[in-house]
């Protein structure tokens, strides 16, 4: 019997696996499909000679994050690359926002646009500067996160305090009004707040643009040296080295309750899996409230604040195996790993409000990647691995389009969204579809059917708006890995601080099970004592005979 379950192979979930590993726990990992790696995987699928990533691609937050950072991946022989400039977005005039490595370049292409705009760049990163270690020991630490909001407390206090504050909660086109004289610097604020489902009018959707824009210009847009994979596998070997089980195809139906306390899984297959201290879920929210545990094991509190969860928006992704370079209009962005790709704020404003109107956008806004670009080794020289995605509403009312989408989703929706999305980078990039040598469309529920915890395409577990952040993450109240269950703890994106590739729910979850002392323990303990009270006895009794 284990120590402890783990369900789900993602990366918080081999995260906690191997957390709970180091502290010298025996873990057995379970993973609903035939490969580790959730929403971290890669491979060959487009075409032979090209590696695809999946899911996920660019890693800012896991250059930064110290939890990954403390596994020492590197010497499981996991490396990163980079692209020559971190993002681009060019505008229809021909010019280009660029996110350089180097912060000076940064600002020198944004005075271009506007006098002054390079100084208050690099007074936003200044801010990052005083502020951004303390600001990512509160993500990634259990929430409260005490000393790290204590020490952001008193650096506000010198940087201007409220006035920081309110800075950092403006929505990202304020803050891009207010900072910059020009488009180039809006765009990056606005178009990094899209990576989650923050328009340029959502509150702290500045603060989270900023943030984005941040860990470019600090750690730039890293990818796995091999394809998204690399991360999966190197997490993988470490955890078997020390003596953790992975079994993949395994699906888990039940978490027992006995006693009231988690005491292991029941897997699809009907074989019962005992955990001896704790089980760690990586599953979404509404998996583990809503099917995994019995909802007479829950508080009905719990229940009903579920039923007012809200996912992130769905996503739709295109995989393509490109000829050559993609032809850009702005040569610049042929330098840059991830591309936006949208008619600047405004078009992120109108392609944010039709998917609040429930309406497929017409132009969508698109997040393409460049993985060739970061990483030689993804296709044969001169040619380019690329992908681009977009958001779309999880109920749809109607097509913004002309094409009558309806969200069935079935081939002809499917290609005729990926056939919208490649007239998209056409624009920006005449000539693109000629260097299409195949591709591979991802709609909502194929990315689903690949990764459960990808809802409707749902890539962050779970809307990264404030009232569904912090104390309010997954529902209110909550925050912290621990669950009403005993022995049963959330190790999800679901649960603070959120999506994002950097292994901070895991880490949590594993030290919140190592924190809590089993029943076993209890009772070794319990037997511990009554022997040295009995040896203490003996020797008491001896001496008086």
């Amino acid at each position: 019997m284990p120590d402890a379950v783990v369900i789900g192979a993602g990366p918080n979930g081999l995260v906690a696996a191997n957390l709970l590993a180091d502290a010298g726990w025996s873990v057995e990992v379970l993973e609903e499909q035939p490969e580790p790696g959730g929403a971290v995987r890669s491979d060959r699928g487009v075409h032979p000679d090209y590696v695809s990533d999946l899911f996920s691609a660019f890693y800012p937050l896991a250059a930064a994050s110290p939890v990954l950072a403390g596994l020492r991946l590197h010497e499981e022989g996991l490396a990163w690359s980079h692209a020559p400039s971190v993002l681009a977005h060019p505008l229809p005039d021909g010019r280009c926002a660029v996110l350089e490595r180097r912060g000076q370049e940064t600002a020198a292409g944004l005075e271009a646009f506007a006098g002054g705009d390079g100084d208050a760049w690099l007074e936003l990163h200044d801010i990052w500067e005083r502020l951004g270690p303390d600001i990512l020991g509160a993500l990634f630490t259990p929430f409260p996160p005490v000393r790290s909001a204590a020490r952001i407390a008193a650096r506000l206090r010198a940087a201007g305090g409220l006035r920081l504050a309110r800075t950092l909660l403006l929505p990202a086109r304020r803050l891009g009004e207010e900072e910059f004289r020009g488009e180039a610097g809006r765009l990056l604020l606005a178009g990094n707040a899209l990576h989650a489902d923050l328009s340029p009018e959502s509150a702290g959707s500045g603060g989270f643009g900023w943030l984005m824009s941040m860990l470019g210009q600090s750690h730039g847009f890293p990818v796995p040296v091999g394809g998204a994979g690399a991360l999966s596998a190197a997490l993988v070997r470490r955890l078997e080295r020390r003596g953790g089980v992975l079994r993949c195809g395994e699906r888990v139906q039940e978490i027992v309750v006995r006693g009231g306390r988690a005491v292991g899984v029941r897997t699809a297959a009907g074989e019962a899996v005992a955990a001896s201290r704790a089980v760690l879920a990586d599953v979404s929210a509404p998996a583990l409230y809503g099917h995994l545990v019995d909802a007479r094991h829950l508080p009905g509190r719990l229940l009903r604040d579920l039923e007012r969860f809200q996912w992130d928006f769905a996503t739709f992704k295109v995989d393509w195996a490109l000829s050559g370079p993609v032809p850009w209009s702005a040569p610049e962005a042929g330098r840059a790993g991830t591309v936006h790709l949208a008619d600047g704020v405004d078009g992120l404003t109108r392609f944010a409000a039709q998917i609040a109107m429930g309406q497929v956008p017409d132009r969508p806004f698109l997040l393409f990647g460049q993985m060739t670009t970061a990483d030689a080794s993804r296709s044969p020289a001169g040619t380019e691995s690329a992908w681009a995605y977009t958001h779309i509403p999880h109920r749809i009312k109607g097509d913004a389009g002309e094409e009558g989408l309806s969200g069935l989703w079935d081939r002809r929706e499917q290609e005729v969204m990926a056939d919208r999305m490649e007239a998209e980078v056409e624009r920006w990039a005449p000539g693109f579809r000629s260097t299409i040598r195949s591709r591979r469309l991802l709609a909502p529920v194929t990315l689903e059917a690949l990764d459960a915890n990808l809802h409707g395409g749902a890539i962050n577990n779970g809307t990264t708006a404030m009232h569904q952040q912090l104390v309010f993450r997954p529902t209110p109240g909550t925050g912290r890995p621990e669950t009403p269950v005993p022995g049963l703890f959330l190790a999800s994106a679901a649960a603070h601080p959120g999506g994002g590739v950097h292994g901070a729910p895991g880490a949590n979850a594993a030290r919140a099970a190592l924190r809590v002392r089993s029943p076993s323990d209890l009772l070794s303990r319990a037997q511990r004592a009554l022997e040295r009270r009995d040896r203490k006895g003996g020797r008491t009794g001896g001496s008086g005979s």
